[in-house]
């Protein structure tokens, strides 16, 4: 009987610790131990990555796996998965490493690594998708340390599942014994809910340019904080060589409050805000790097090479769990006019000394060239994963763009007013009959359409403000917009390039001969694309279908020049096309990137002399890469073709780095699929609009950071909106009047919620009751049936016996059943606590009335879509 009582009640509490969400990460240890690295014997650290200190806590050994570098400067990176699959917190990090062997570490977290090897060069990237950094240390600096109470929220649904660890070897003299290194961080994790969550918000200039010679050049952001109260508790700075000293400030009614203050020369881990600062609604954030350009020859930009600088200041906060945001960014300087009033303390260089300088910062000096003349890319180094950190477009599934009647959407582009401009073809389709072989349009006799092929829409709510282009164009393709509001269009039937007033009848100005096909100054070929540079005014044509090169004019329509030529028979070689199919300019960098369409790639070159700069190709590319846009940030945005038969890399949509080329996000449509989108444009602040030839369709993408009123269930097939809900919180934080139906409504939805979790309460409770209730009746059962059965003598017993066994239970009496003896008393308890075809192609889709194929892409039609989860 008693046996029998001992195992109900251990059944009873392995079943209150699975309700009440408690797992010891012991049993999470087989799971991982086999494919976790497996570190060299020479290394000192510990082989078991997941390490029990308990009921709910949990150490993670974060190494490399017993590397030597082989050459100074080297970045290796090594990856580890979370070994739990709910929520889990992040509460200390403690470094494993020495300033003898490791210059810095720098620690990411993610949900797809890299790569799958044990351990890889950086310059492989460190994540495909978006990262956060977790954590920073540099030789002499002092340790990191978490506030009690807060924790960097990772696992679960929404949290990162990967760590990966990027290790700088600078001077690798240590190293000529040949030994292997292992060093990294530890983990201390825990399953307890943390009431305050960490996050990283980066500020960064994007557009600072240093003069040659000039003493002091400064660079200058500021954004208003717009959420919920932040607390700061560390800073890091960084530039490159020229940067010297970078300043962060809260500024409040005027009043300038010190974040933190460093020369960027010294070792750049994040240090501890001195006196504690919050952030609340309202406030600016600010911040200086100061540099200077002596000894330099020429302009410096901000870039990703040692020859660039960058300007970035990182802040580690924490808010309350409930309202928790883990990445935000500031990249403006929304009043240029209130650093006048910046303390003078931030143009005050900090004083270095020799030996505390950072070796060359780890960055190559310029870009190496191949064999025949092609560029390798530079090493991607830890500070150009900035625009990689927390950067994810989703799209805006409750855009009624996306059920606007268009003809194939060919061109897409953005004016003055951000509206979002559209270049369709009405009732016209390109098939196989459109051109005979000397690219001659075939269906003259259709006349221009009749329809207006260009639509402003408004791009909040998708209403049509205005339209033209009626009966002018006969199969429109690329629009470019200038910054003066002309409409700059292409027509392949016409090999025609066109300057159109917003509201003009007739084109200002026309270039090539219409409706004939020729490859000199004075002929096009089914021109693709135009691109015009706001500065010089100069006109850039991609030409096109049937010609590769990329054609240059004066303001006026005055030939300028040409480059490009087509593609070898074995390899595409730098300035060959195959299709030059889209163009963006970078005004910025002088540069002129190209979607090189059937080759699958970007080409990058210098906008006045068309000399190559770099190339940016990846397999998720595909064998075709149709769109590519720029957007001040440095990031480039494209979308590639349906993949071929055996193919596998799905249609999407891709965000770059433009320093690196290196992608950061990929994205797809949740309403309707990508089948040709054919064009892509994205704004300033990173809302990106896709055109799809095949499927008639525009979608809108926004980052995810402006969309957290929503929430996308998964696959995105249900959206709730919460906006009254933000309603009422930004009036709240303003001290502004609530509107009563705003109020109403978010007062029901709160309740809904506090409704639902009382219920989970219930819940608990009532499965934790059920266990005791059951038990207690089968004792009384026990007790009934041995009365009837052996008496007085019998029952006398068995009450004794079960007085004692309920008495241990309860912690009673000597030899009593006490809980924490009784696990301790099992081995391996531990009482510690928390210690992408051919050049005859076109925008080919399916005529639905005679069922043959129309033509763009032409040559051979693609396969049926693939599903968006491919």
């Amino acid at each position: 009987m008693a046996g029998l009582i001992n195992n109900l009640l251990i059944l009873l509490l392995v079943f209150q610790n699975s309700c009440l969400g408690f797992r010891n990460p012991l049993s999470v240890f087989k799971r991982y131990k086999d494919t976790a690295s497996s570190l060299s014997n020479e290394c000192l650290g510990n082989n078991r990555p997941v390490i029990s200190l308990g009921l709910t806590d949990f150490a993670l050994d974060i190494r490399m796996p017993g590397v030597t570098p082989k050459q100074s400067d080297t970045y290796l990176c090594m990856s580890l998965r979370l070994p739990v699959d709910e929520e889990a917190y992040i509460v200390d990090f403690r470094p494993q490493a020495s300033m003898d062997t490791v210059h810095h570490m720098l620690l990411f977290g993610c949900n797809a690594p890299s790569s799958t090897e044990n351990y890889w060069d950086c310059d492989e990237g460190t994540c495909t998708d978006k990262s956060n950094i977790l954590y920073a240390w540099a030789r002499n600096a002092p340790p990191t340390r978490l506030p009690k109470g807060v924790g960097f929220k990772v696992g679960g649904e929404t949290g990162s599942k990967y760590f990966v660890l990027q290790v700088h070897y600078g001077d690798i003299s240590a190293f000529r014994d040949k030994h292997k290194d292992c060093s990294g961080v530890t983990l201390h994790l825990t399953h307890q809910r943390q009431p305050l969550i960490a996050g990283m918000y980066l500020m960064m200039s994007v557009n600072t340019v240093i003069p040659p010679g000039e003493k002091v050049v400064n660079a200058d952001i500021a954004c208003h904080y717009q959420n919920y109260p932040m607390h700061l508790f560390a800073y890091r700075v960084h530039t490159h060589k020229l940067g010297k000293v970078v300043s962060g400030y809260r500024v409040r009614n005027d009043q300038w409050a010190l974040i933190g203050r460093q020369s960027p020369q010294l070792p750049q881990a994040f240090y501890p805000v001195e006196h504690p600062v919050d952030i609340s609604f309202g406030d600016i954030l600010a911040a200086r790097c100061v540099f200077t350009g002596e000894g330099r020859t020429t302009e410096t930009h901000i870039g990703g090479t040692a020859n660039d600088e960058m300007c970035n200041f990182y802040v580690m906060y924490y808010m309350e769990a409930k309202h928790a945001v883990s990445y935000m960014t500031c990249i403006q300087n929304i009043n240029p006019d209130m650093f006048r009033n910046i303390p003078q303390e931030a143009n005050i260089p900090i004083p270095v000394k020799s030996d505390m300088v950072m070796m060359t910062h780890g960055h190559h000096e310029e870009t190496k060239k191949t064999d025949d003349g092609s560029s390798l890319k530079q090493p991607k180094r830890e500070e150009e994963e900035v625009l990689d950190q927390g950067f994810h477009i989703e799209e805006a599934v409750d855009w009624p763009g996306v059920n606007l009647k268009l003809g194939q959407v060919s061109g897409l582009a953005l004016d003055p007013k951000n509206n979002l401009v559209i270049f369709h073809r009405g009732d016209r389709v390109w098939d196989g009959n459109s051109f005979d072989s000397s690219f001659v349009y075939q269906q003259r006799g259709l006349g221009p359409i009749e329809q207006n092929t260009i639509l402003v829409i408004d791009p909040n709510n998708a209403e049509v403000l205005d339209s033209t282009g009626k009966n002018l164009f006969y199969l429109p393709h690329g629009l470019s917009i200038d910054k003066d509001d002309n409409y700059w269009v292409t027509d392949v039937a016409l090999h025609q390039v066109f300057k159109l007033g917003t509201h003009d009848k007739e084109p200002s100005l026309i270039l090539g001969r219409s409706l004939q096909p020729g490859s000199d100054k004075y002929h096009f070929c089914q021109p693709t694309d135009v691109a015009v540079d706001p500065v010089t005014g100069k006109i850039y044509v991609s030409d096109g279908y049937c010609n590769s090169r990329i054609v240059v004019f004066s303001p006026k329509g005055m030939f300028i020049m040409e480059w490009g030529e087509e593609t070898s028979v074995d390899k595409a070689k730098p300035g060959q096309f195959q299709i030059p199919h889209s163009l963006a300019l970078i005004p910025e960098f002088g540069q002129l990137c190209v979607a090189d369409r059937e080759n699958g790639r970007i080409q990058c070159f210098k906008s006045e002399t068309g000399e190559f700069i770099r190339e940016i190709k990846h397999k998720l590319f595909g064998r075709e890469l149709f769109a590519v846009s720029y957007t001040p940030g440095g990031l480039l945005f494209a979308v590639n073709g349906m993949p071929h038969p055996g193919d596998t890399a799905p249609v999407q949509g891709f965000v770059m780095n433009f320093s690196t080329g290196e992608i950061i996000d990929t994205f797809i449509p949740v309403q309707k699929s990508f089948e040709m989108p054919h064009d892509v444009v994205a704004s300033e602040d990173k809302t990106v609009y896709v055109g799809d030839a095949h499927a008639k369709t525009v979608w809108k993408f926004m980052p995810t950071e402006k969309m957290e009123h929503r929430s996308v269930k998964k696959a995105g097939i249900e959206v709730q909106e919460i906006k009254e809900a933000e309603a009422v919180i930004e009036a709240r934080l303003k001290n502004k009047p609530v509107s009563t139906e705003s109020q109403k409504k978010w007062e029901k939805h709160h309740m809904v919620e506090q409704a639902s979790s009382g219920i989970s309460i219930i819940l608990i409770t009532t499965l934790l009751i059920i266990p005791i209730v059951v038990l207690l009746a089968i004792a009384v059962f026990i007790r009934w049936r041995k009365t009837r059965g052996y008496g007085a003598d019998t029952e006398h017993k068995l009450e004794s016996s079960s007085g004692r066994i309920f008495g241990r239970f309860q912690g009673k009496g000597s030899g009593g059943l006490n809980l924490g003896n009784f696990f301790a008393s099992r081995k391996g308890y531990s009482r510690k606590g928390f210690d992408r075809l051919s050049t005859e192609g076109s925008d080919q889709e399916k005529d639905e009335d005679d069922g043959t194929d129309s033509e763009e892409e032409y040559s051979a039609p693609p396969p049926p879509p693939v599903s968006s989860s491919s």
